[in-house]
């Protein structure tokens, strides 16, 4: 074990570093996270303003939370990002790499240079995330990915999108298969249609009231629901490991 690989904290001590955390489901992970007692490092590329205000909301409420920069694509960056949680809180137990884009559009009509910055965000870092996480993260631990359930519901438009995710999934399960005897889960969250700006820019009332009603209970997710799947995964979820868990209201 090296000094990378400490001894399992107590709960109040435990550490999650949260990509995305400036977006939608980044922002409700994140504050789920400090509900339950984590400190939480705040990772973001863009809208810094919205990445500090969540800091400063949490630490207000007696929580633990700073917010930094990096960019998941970028190998330096993203060791930055876990050197922070090191010097804030000691150390990394919980990575949720919730940071992605998506851009629709038909295979025949996509541009190449739109499918290689989501390889970029999606594939890329979630791999070099992972690699990190791998590194860093402590015994009793917990890395969290973050699939889609358009993988399976494979709606027209949506295949750059679900082959990216497609590759987090198989990311995943290898992962989690390499950290064999470190007590380290792996796992990825796999979202249906959700209530966040990403899901619905550029989608009509219409489309957005057709997505609502593919789901049994009849409405779109809230980032709140998925939160609530990440903090089962980083916390209680000990025997589930190497796993897509679909989030998603029941839609097939």
């Amino acid at each position: 074990m090296n000094d990378q690989q400490q001894g399992n904290p107590a709960a109040g001590d435990r550490v999650a570093v949260v990509t995305g955390g400036s977006g939608g489901i980044g922002q409700a992970v994140c504050r789920r996270l400090a509900d339950d007692g984590y400190a939480v490092v705040i990772g973001y590329a863009g809208r810094p303003a919205e990445a500090e205000a969540l800091a400063k909301t949490i630490i207000d409420g007696g929580g633990r939370a700073v917010a930094a920069r990096a960019d998941v694509g970028d190998e330096d960056e993203v060791a930055a990002l876990f050197g922070t949680a090191v010097s804030a809180f000691g150390g990394v137990d919980v990575v949720v790499n919730t940071a992605g884009i998506m851009v629709l559009a038909p295979v025949a009509e996509l541009d190449l240079a739109v499918l290689d910055r989501m390889h970029r965000i999606n594939i890329r870092g979630t791999f070099v995330v992972g690699r990190e996480a791998a590194r860093r993260v402590r015994s009793g631990g917990a890395i969290i990915n973050f699939s889609s359930s358009m993988v399976k519901i494979a709606l027209p438009s949506y295949a750059a999108y679900a082959a990216s995710k497609g590759a987090v999934d198989a990311l995943t399960l290898i992962l989690a298969r390499e950290l064999r005897g470190r007590d380290i889960t792996v796992n990825a969250v796999a979202p249906g249609p959700t209530a966040t700006p990403l899901f619905l820019d550029g989608k009509d009332q219409a489309s957005i009231d057709r997505l609502a009603g593919m789901a049994p209970l009849e409405r779109l997710g809230v980032p709140a629901d998925i939160a609530e799947v990440v903090a089962f995964l980083a916390g209680p979820a000990r025997w589930v490991n190497g796993q897509v868990l679909y989030a998603n209201g029941g839609v097939v």
